[in-house]
């Protein structure tokens, strides 16, 4: 008899990859929609984004 296929276990936030935010220097966390450019990522959001080109 097999078994029904399990989930895979969910990653709490804690354990994902953080970095600083380049503009606010506060820590961010990784996202799913960012692991093929995570490498790339500076800023923590759309608004940080925005003031660095202000500066």
């Amino acid at each position: 008899m097999s078994r029904p296929a399990s989930r895979p276990k969910r990653v709490s936030k804690a354990d994902l990859p953080q970095k600083p935010c380049a503009v606010c220097n506060r820590p961010f966390a990784w996202r799913k929609k960012w692991a093929r450019v995570w490498d790339d990522v500076k800023y923590c959001s759309e608004r940080c984004r925005r003031d660095a080109r202000k500066r």
